[in-house]
């Protein structure tokens, strides 16, 4: 190998100029690339290429945004951890000088000179009011959420939408008043109707009074949530890609063969999402359901007699009475709410992060 010359003619002269190649040996390349920037040809000809790419800035806007961010979420856990190591240290000197099972005695009675309080009818009156109020709404929220968003005109939707997201600036305390002082009358004489045709069935059996009920508060509830889901979900539908939309129709199918094929499966994780959001909300409700519910304490799943309590309706309305202990246990009562909206939030996430094709599709 090494250097060989290379003749060639050339025609203007009549001679021949001699002209040398080097050819590299195995690996030169290599060696090349590795060299240090500045023994390379710095015109950008030959083997040395173009520069050195301009060194990256060790303090930019980048990372001050990523770490902006990051502190901002430590904030939030940081948060979260205090609220329940202050709920703990509250709870527990109540908790020592209570005289019953505090997770399933089902009566309230902190201030007593021996203590008796447990949390079990109050979580299970917060369960259920959130539940039938989230099966009385979701459907409803649904429905209007599809007729916005691929049913109406879009001024009408834009102002029906508008309408709808006002109901979310009410303040709880007039839905109570409302509940209390004008929807009372028609859901008692609803409850006397499904007392008298469907009393067979333990939810509608009783023989009264009808009116300040579970069914009473979950009604309100639904009404409270209904905004949040349904503007939730308009966005999840609106945000389907028109493809796919379109696909769907040029295969021949119907508007609704459309939403049913197209439209909810890609927005099922946000629909999930938007009724957990609305769960959470029904969950802390305190206002509303206090001026609603008849309070009491006990497990039943009669939801049109007088009754029902929660953990939130509880401690607004006992915590003006009560004294250092009726105090601690109350806080208890919210740490005890505290874990369950905790644990809401947490499904809803792992139920979103099973959907992946959901988020690669919306990066």
């Amino acid at each position: 190998m090494g250097e060989s010359p290379h003749r060639s003619a050339n025609a203007g002269t009549g001679g021949t100029n001699v002209t040398e190649s080097r050819e590299w040996p195995a690996g030169a390349s290599a060696r090349v690339a590795e060299a240090p920037v500045s023994t390379r040809i710095p015109d950008g000809s030959g083997l040395g290429g173009g520069g050195a790419l301009p060194r990256a800035r060790a303090f930019g806007a980048e990372r001050a945004f990523r770490g902006l961010t990051l502190a901002a979420g430590t904030a939030v856990l940081v948060v979260i951890a205090a609220i329940a190591v202050f709920l703990v240290a509250k709870a527990l000197p109540a908790l020592r000088a209570n005289t019953e099972n505090f997770w399933t005695f089902e009566g309230w009675f902190p201030n007593d000179p021996e203590p008796k309080f447990g949390i079990g009818a109050l979580a299970f009156g917060t369960v259920l009011s959130s539940v039938i109020a989230l099966l009385l709404a979701v459907p409803v929220a649904l429905g209007i959420a599809l007729y916005l968003s691929h049913y109406a005109p879009r001024r009408l939707g834009t102002t029906l939408g508008f309408l709808i997201d006002l109901l979310a600036a009410v303040p709880s305390v007039v839905f109570g008043l409302w509940g209390r002082d004008y929807f009372s009358g028609p859901v008692a004489d609803l409850s006397a109707w499904l007392n008298r045709y469907f009393g067979w069935i333990p939810l509608f059996g009783g023989d009264g009074p009808f009116g300040a009920s579970i069914l009473l508060g979950a009604l309100v509830l639904a009404i409270m949530v209904l905004p949040i889901i349904t503007s939730l979900s308009r966005e999840v539908f609106l945000q389907t890609p028109t493809a796919n939309e379109e696909a769907a129709l040029a295969l021949g199918a119907t508007r609704w063969e459309m939403i049913r094929t197209a439209v909810l499966p890609y927005g099922r994780p946000g629909i999930i999402a938007a009724v957990m959001l609305g769960l959470g909300r029904a969950l802390g409700e305190t206002i509303a359901l206090a001026l609603t519910l008849g309070i009491t304490f006990g497990i039943s799943i009669n939801l049109i007699e007088n009754g029902g309590n929660t953990i939130a309706a509880n401690i607004a309305n006992a915590f003006g009475e009560a004294n250092d202990t009726g105090r601690g246990a109350l806080i208890a009562s919210g740490l005890v709410l505290f874990a369950i909206t905790l644990i809401v939030n947490i499904t809803a996430r792992a139920i979103i992060h099973r959907r992946r094709e959901f988020t690669e599709s919306a990066a």
